[in-house]
C-alpha cells in the first residue's frame, strides 16, 4: 500500500528526518515536502528547491562524463588506465580499463574502505581537506593502495575507481572535471541547479550537511572540500526528475549507452540491488536508482521505467534518510 502524505509525515517526524522527499510520475509531481533545515543554528528550513549534497549518488554523473567521451572515441571502454594514468599510481594494475572502473570490476585498493571498520563520522581524509578542490589534487589520497584482485574477477564498490576515472577523463578531454561534467552531463540534462559546491562557501540556498540527528556539527572537516569524481554534487529534488528524463530520453548520451549503463554486470542480495555500470538496479524489478552514503548525507533516488515513477530522498544528515528510503520501497 502506498504510504499517504501524513504517512510520510509521521515517519519524517519518527527517524529525525531532515532534507526532501519528492514523488512524481512521468515528470508530474505527486509530493514534494522538506523536513528539517537547511541550516540549524540559523533556523533556516529545508525548501522544496534546496540544494542538498547526494554524496556517491554523483557516481552517475562521473560515468556520464566518461561514457560521452567513449561515444566521441577519446575514450573506449577497453583503454587501459595505465595509457594515460603513465607513471602515476603505479600499484594500478596495467590491465585495469575504464570498464572495469565504472562497473566496480577493477580490483584497485580503495582509499574509502566501506568493507573495513568503517564508520560515517570517521575523520577519513589522510590529508587536509582543503586540498582536494581538484582532481590533481587526490593524487597523494589515491597512492600507495595495493591492487585487491586480478581485474574482472569480480564486483567489489570501489570509490578509487571513480576517482581514477575522473582524472582520466580529465587528463583524456584536456578539460577540468568539473567543467566536463557540467558541459557535458548538467547543461545536456538542463539540471541548472546541480553542481559540485564547495563546502565552505555554499550558496544561501544550500544544505549545510550535519552529522547527528540534532545540534550544530557540520561535516566540513570530514569531507573533501569540494566534490569530485566520487561524489559530493549538490542537486535538487526538482533537478533529479530532470536528470532522469534526460537519461532516459537520449539528451545525455545515446539510448544505446544508457541501456549499457543499465544492464546488470553483478548481484549483491544482501545489499538488495544489482549493480549496472554507474548506475544500480533494484533485485525485484528492473528499476534504477543511484545513492549516496557520506558524513552529513544520505539519499537515493530511484526511477522506475515502467512506471515512470521517480521517489527520491535526499537528507541532510548521515542517517536521517534510511527509514524513509525503506518505507518507501525503493530500497530493493
Amino acid at each position: 500500500m502506498a504510504l499517504t502524505e501524513s504517512d510520510i509525515d509521521a515517519l519524517a517526524e519518527a527517524s529525525s528526518f531532515t532534507g526532501v522527499v519528492s514523488i512524481d510520475v512521468d515528470c508530474q509531481p505527486e509530493l514534494v515536502k522538506a523536513y528539517g533545515f537547511a541550516h540549524r543554528a540559523l533556523q533556516v528550513p529545508n525548501t522544496a528547491d534546496t540544494r542538498i549534497a547526494i554524496a556517491s549518488g554523483s557516481k552517475a554523473f562521473t560515468a556520464l562524463a566518461v561514457l560521452s567521451l567513449v561515444e566521441e572515441g577519446v575514450l573506449s571502454l577497453d583503454t587501459p588506465v595505465r595509457s594515460i594514468l603513465n607513471s602515476d599510481l603505479p600499484l594500478i594494475d596495467d590491465a585495469v580499463t575504464i570498464e572495469h572502473l565504472l562497473t566496480h570490476h577493477s580490483g584497485i585498493g580503495d582509499y574509502i574502505d566501506e568493507d573495513g571498520d568503517f564508520e560515517v563520522d570517521d575523520y577519513v581524509m589522510p590529508v587536509p581537506v582543503h586540498t582536494l578542490d581538484t582532481t590533481e589534487g587526490f593524487l597523494p589520497v589515491l597512492d600507495g593502495f595495493e591492487q585487491s584482485f586480478a581485474p574482472g574477477e569480480r564486483f567489489a564498490y570501489c570509490n578509487s575507481g571513480y576517482m581514477v576515472l575522473a582524472l582520466v577523463a580529465e587528463r583524456a578531454s584536456g578539460t577540468p572535471f568539473h567543467d566536463l561534467v557540467q558541459a557535458r552531463v548538467f547543461d545536456k540534462a538542463g539540471m541548472s541547479r546541480t553542481g559540485y559546491l564547495r563546502s565552505d562557501d555554499l550558496p544561501s540556498d544550500a544544505a549545510l550537511g550535519y552529522m547527528d540527528h540534532e545540534g550544530n556539527r557540520t561535516n566540513v572537516l570530514h569531507l573533501p572540500v569540494r566534490g569530485n569524481g566520487d561524489g559530493g554534487a549538490y542537486t535538487t529534488a526538482g533537478d533529479l526528475t530532470i536528470f532522469w528524463r534526460a537519461l532516459l530520453d537520449g539528451s545525455v548520451v545515446s539510448p544505446e549507452t544508457v541501456a549499457e549503463m543499465a544492464r546488470p554486470r553483478a548481484e549483491d542480495a544482501d545489499e538488495g540491488m544489482r549493480s549496472g555500470m554507474g548506475l544500480f538496479l533494484l533485485l525485484d524489478r528492473d528499476a534504477l536508482f543511484i545513492e549516496g552514503y557520506d558524513a552529513g548525507a544520505s539519499f537515493r533516488s530511484t526511477h522506475d521505467p515502467e512506471s515512470k515513477r521517480t521517489i527520491s530522498v535526499l537528507g541532510n544528515s548521515s542517517e536521517g534518510a534510511w527509514k524513509l528510503i525503506y518505507e518507501l520501497g525503493i530500497d530493493g
